[in-house]
């Protein structure tokens, strides 16, 4: 284990009261979920592992705080992939069970960056909706556990893999809840580089035209995209300012602060969409990283010395904790 994971770990704070308990919640969650997913890059010579050092507390805090979900309906053990959606097809599945029923007050999770599947997975494991062995799975053939998520793997609704799409679905089922009364809201997690796609622009226009305020969205803006630092490829900033423009309430924040990411959710629905920048370190907790920055999206590690640098990071590669079983 890192010296930066050891710092992290020992900054939860202590579970005294109701009003911090989730705080230490999520940082357990987000810390397991980089050692989840660390171990399981080395062990496949391969992962996003970037995308979990940037996104573990946004969706940690997500599920322990933001989001009003019932229990999972989902099996713990993924069901084998039942083939796509059709009139003849009575078998077909989505992965929105994970995040339980369908009701009136409840919220609904739409997944936007399909290629974080790992970290959701990996967080569906450390609060006990998916199997602590779940993982034994992914990106098998006949699997749910994609690397790349679809409809039908666990926590995704919506197939969502040409980004800039997931807001667009997401901002229909808003409309389409508040045209039914329902109380539930949608939340919407999205990465940064989707700000270059023109659909997503046209979705927050017509999302604010609309006064969608029960559509509320997470940004994982860790800066970085498949070549590099995105501030070399297509700048998208001053974004904040781009989407308050476009009729949106935003809130810029660290990404790494649960309490700082839950309180913009917290307030009461002002006729707008609600956007949250989480501004984040694609490198958190494994200082590894940075060797390799700015080429972060997908590490693949390349030499036996590199094997065994990120295999020292794991602590010799000790047997990791199951999950914490947190519903």
């Amino acid at each position: 284990m890192t010296e930066s994971i050891r710092q992290a770990i020992a900054m939860v704070p202590t579970e005294t009261g109701t009003d911090t308990a989730w705080i230490a919640r999520a940082c357990r969650i987000a810390s397991s979920v980089r050692r989840r997913v660390l171990e399981h890059t080395v062990k496949h010579n391969g992962g996003y592992l970037s995308q979990a050092c940037s996104a573990a507390e946004i969706l940690a805090t997500l599920y322990a705080r933001v989001m009003r979900l019932g229990p999972s309906a989902g099996p713990l053990a993924p069901l084998p992939f039942p083939g796509v959606p059709s009139a003849c097809n009575p078998c077909a599945f989505t992965g929105a069970a994970y995040n339980g029923p369908r009701a009136p007050h409840l919220d609904r999770f739409i997944f936007s960056p399909v290629h974080y599947a790992l970290v959701l997975y990996s967080v569906l494991i450390e609060i006990g909706r998916l199997a602590p062995d779940a993982l034994d799975r992914f990106n098998t053939d006949g699997s749910t556990l994609e690397l790349i998520g679809a409809e039908h793997s666990p926590g995704h609704e919506v197939t969502a893999g040409s980004l800039g799409q997931a807001i667009s679905q997401a901002a229909g089922i808003a409309l389409a809840r508040r045209l039914r009364g329902d109380t539930g809201r949608v939340w919407v997690f999205m990465s940064d580089g989707e700000f270059e796609e023109g659909q997503t622009w046209e979705a927050f226009a017509a999302a604010a035209y609309h006064r969608l305020d029960g559509l509320g969205v997470y940004v994982d803006a860790n800066g970085q995209q498949c070549d590099g630092r995105m501030d070399t490829v297509m700048n998208i900033e001053p974004l904040k300012a781009r989407l308050e423009a476009f009729g949106a309430e935003v809130h810029e924040v660290d990404g790494h602060d649960p309490a700082a990411l839950a309180e913009p959710a917290e307030r009461d629905r002002r006729g707008k969409p609600i956007v949250v920048i989480a501004r984040t370190d694609p490198c958190r907790g494994i200082d590894l990283l940075r060797r390799r920055a700015p080429r972060l999206h997908y590490v693949r590690l390349k030499s036996d010395e590199e094997r065994g640098a990120f295999r020292d990071a794991l602590g010799g590669g000790a047997e990791r904790e199951t999950g914490h079983g947190d519903r």
